[in-house]
């Protein structure tokens, strides 16, 4: 199993490599040469496993023994990542809401959110990788995050040794309770810095780090280099991919579903990593029918798979759901190089422009081939508190802000299509990381606090607050530094 570049098909590396360097040195993203496919029955013997066995058995697909990945190594990551570490013994438990609806719950994880399902078993790849490749430098983490991925990634690398990380955040594009996770997290190597901007000035900043090499030289002589830990990581994706099998085979096993039959997938998404797993997923056999992407009001993946223009020049909208938030969804530039046929210098034309010009617009062929595995739905604030009430008083499910979104566009999606295929709602935060808009949709009105916010949610509801979350606003803030974007380089090299 060999890995390539999206702008760069002549780039040849091992998955360790790939997932050292996080990022390939053209600026492309590393991606498998090939799809690893499920053998017939595969499935059917997966559904008999927990989900560390299932873990076990998909990642050897893309981290093989020829590449270097030892017998039991990858069980080993694995079991290091979800063993007592998640709330929930099944790790990723699916729901029925209905009879061909459910909710795949990944949010009891550490930080109660998806980012942990990746982000436990993150440092377990790295460092071996490290190792398999000889580099034995102090590894430097730079995340850009919209809120949940820097929490997961400063908790799953904090204390873990021959490495530091440094979380960049919108300084007002989090909630109290993502900005208190980050802001008192424990840990001798880790630190968090606000920047003045959304995420999208965030991420750039981080990208801009990345790619300068006086700050490379820099960290090199210093005896360390750097890595990524956002999605851009293939070793970040990769794990995202389990879930999906998982949730099909834990259909199949509930007598929900029959061999074979194929189910649809919504997910709220602002990035398109969550979604693009599974769309692997789907390319290596999932009897996926439709992943159908999720949007808020900054609806630019709706409007792109509606329409094959990609235009990040439009007005920018804070929201309730902020992890979707963001008008430069990195992990498209995956997908695109798939369904191209591996067209490595379009992509590169295509980001090229939509770094010079902000845009850029596919053929209206290649349009038609993603909406045969796409559906694409948005949704604005009303319709966001709506869709988490209705889901409290019909289903007794407690959403948050983001699989709300996910909820509306489905009974849209339902509403427009006459598709009533089993679909599997991706719930990707706990309620009470936004509590404030989730009691606001409930009961009209919320405390002005969030964590006031937190104890009247859950006397309204009587559904539990994740102790991780308990008491937050009471620790100390250990980082309360805000910068400027262009200033972001100087929290590294210090």
């Amino acid at each position: 199993m060999r890995y390539t570049s999206t702008r760069d098909s002549g780039v040849d590396v091992s998955a360790a490599q790939a997932i050292a360097k996080g990022l390939s040195d053209d600026g492309g993203l590393f991606l498998p040469r090939e799809i690893p496919q499920l053998v017939p029955g595969e499935l059917e013997a997966l559904a008999k496993l927990d989900y560390i066995g299932r873990a076990e058995q998909i990642l050897t697909k893309f981290l093989t023994k020829e590449g270097g990945w030892l017998p039991g190594e990858v069980r080993s990551c694995a079991a290091g990542a979800y063993t007592d570490s998640f709330r929930d013994s099944a790790v990723a438990p699916v729901n029925a809401l209905d009879n061909n609806t459910s909710v795949l719950e990944l949010y009891h994880g550490p930080t109660c959110a998806f980012k942990d399902m990746a982000l436990q078993l993150l440092p377990h790849l790295l460092t071996a990788s490290a190792k398999k490749i000889g580099d034995e430098r102090e590894i430097v983490i730079l995340v850009a995050t919209s809120g949940d991925t820097g929490k997961a990634a400063l908790e799953g690398f904090r204390d873990v040794p021959g490495t530091k990380i440094a979380v960049f955040y919108p300084c007002e594009g989090v909630s109290p309770v993502q900005k208190a996770q980050m802001a008192t997290q424990e840990g001798g190597n880790v630190s968090a810095v606000a920047v003045r901007g959304n995420f999208d000035d965030t991420q750039t900043g981080v990208k801009n780090i990345f790619s300068s090499q006086e700050i490379k030289a820099a960290l090199e002589a210093r005896g360390q280099v750097f890595s990524s830990a956002n999605s851009i990581n293939w070793g970040r994706l990769a794990p995202q991919i389990v879930y999906y099998i998982s949730a099909y085979c834990d259909l199949y096993r509930a007598g929900k579903i029959a061999p074979g039959e194929e189910i649809n997938f919504v997910v709220p998404t602002g990035n398109f990593g969550n979604i693009l797993a599974g769309y692997y997923a789907k390319f290596m056999g999932l009897p996926i029918a439709k992943l159908i992407c999720a949007s808020n009001r900054n609806r630019i993946l709706t409007d792109f798979l509606t329409t094959g223009v990609y235009d990040r020049n439009r007005a920018f909208y804070p929201t309730s759901s902020p992890s979707m938030d963001i008008l430069i969804s990195s992990n498209l530039e995956r997908l695109l190089y798939l369904a191209s046929g591996q067209d490595d210098k379009l992509i590169a034309e295509w980001m090229q422009a939509l770094s010079a010009d902000g845009r850029y617009e596919i053929p209206g062929a290649l349009l038609q081939a993603l909406r045969r595995d796409f559906a694409g739905g948005c949704c604005d604030e009303a319709q966001t508190a709506a869709a988490i009430r209705a889901a409290w008083e019909k289903y007794g499910f407690l959403s948050d802000t983001h699989t709300a979104v996910a909820l509306h566009v489905l009974e849209e999606y339902r509403t427009q299509t006459g598709d009533m295929t089993q679909a599997v709602v991706v719930s990707t935060a706990s309620p009470y990381k936004f509590a404030a808009s989730v009691l606001d949709a409930i009961e009209g009105s919320s405390p002005a606090n969030e964590f006031d916010a937190l104890a009247a949610l859950e006397q309204a509801t009587g559904v539990e607050c994740p102790p991780p979350l308990r008491g937050l606003d009471k620790k100390t803030v250990r980082f309360d530094t805000v910068c400027d974007a262009a200033q972001m380089a100087d929290y590294v090299v210090m």
